[in-house]
């Protein structure tokens, strides 16, 4: 049976996370770096050899034995080894301690929470809810993170789960911001335009700026805060309308 670490190379074995995928009635594994797993599920780490620690698929990791190539044929068909590996990281198991695991699930709920908080609203009212309102709601729904799904797939998810609870709606504001354009305007409308999703429109009206823009939620506290201490109160900020987002739309 084949070994890949040796003695020159086994303290990256302090750093090793596996990855399991049961397919076909057999166990797979891929010795990835930690940290980089959840990276790589969240499009923060797009290249691959920064996550494997090799591109070797195995059975048993810490034994150092590997999968036949008859066993990865009948389980993933005619794919190379890199392509079988970005299978596995996609859909298999992060093996990892309890403590290592609720310290993974922290950081993932926390993710979570904020991009629901930033990408949805209280249809009643049209504003954001709070972080905290978020993460206590989910928590009092049982929500459960996924550990092989990305944060993405798991915002999806809480809303999904958020919406048989409480009032709660994924969409995009249209916001009027308007604001003196002679005195330092340049540098605030810059600074605006780059917490937008979309500037839909812009004119000038004497000496005063209008943009018209499509904002996440999350973003209508960031834009206030902005408006009113770089224009010490004197700018405005209109919500136009809210703009429902359907579920096949981009999060981030």
């Amino acid at each position: 049976m084949s070994k890949i670490f040796t003695p020159t190379n086994q303290i990256r074995l302090t750093n090793v996370a596996i990855v399991r995928l049961k397919k076909a009635g057999k166990r797979f594994e891929i010795a990835c770096y930690k940290n980089k797993v959840l990276s790589w599920r969240n499009n923060s780490e797009k290249d691959i050899d920064e996550v494997l620690q090799t591109h070797t698929i195995f059975t048993n990791v810490s034994k150092g034995q590997t999968a036949k190539k008859e066993e990865l044929i009948k389980a993933f068909g005619a794919k190379d080894d890199t392509e079988i590996c970005k299978e596995i990281l996609s859909k298999g198991e992060l093996q990892v301690s309890e403590k290592e695991r609720q310290s993974v699930l922290d950081s993932q709920l926390n993710s979570i929470v904020n991009s629901v908080a930033a990408l949805c609203v209280n249809p009643e009212t049209r504003r954001p809810y709070p972080a905290t309102i978020i993460e206590k709601s989910l928590k009092d729904a049982h929500f459960n993170v996924k550990m092989n799904k990305n944060t993405k797939q798991n915002t999806l998810e809480a809303i999904k789960i958020l919406r048989e609870h409480m009032p709660i709606e994924r969409s995009r504001m249209k916001l009027r911001v308007s604001f003196a354009g002679k005195e330092g305007g340049g540098k605030l409308k810059e600074s605006v335009v780059k917490l937008a999703n979309t500037v839909e429109h812009e004119e000038w009206d004497e000496s005063t700026l209008h943009l018209t823009l499509l904002i996440d939620p999350g973003q209508y506290r960031v834009i206030d805060e902005l408006v009113r201490n770089e224009t010490k109160g004197k700018g405005l900020l209109e919500l136009l309308e809210l703009k429902e987002v359907v579920e096949s739309d981009e999060l981030f």
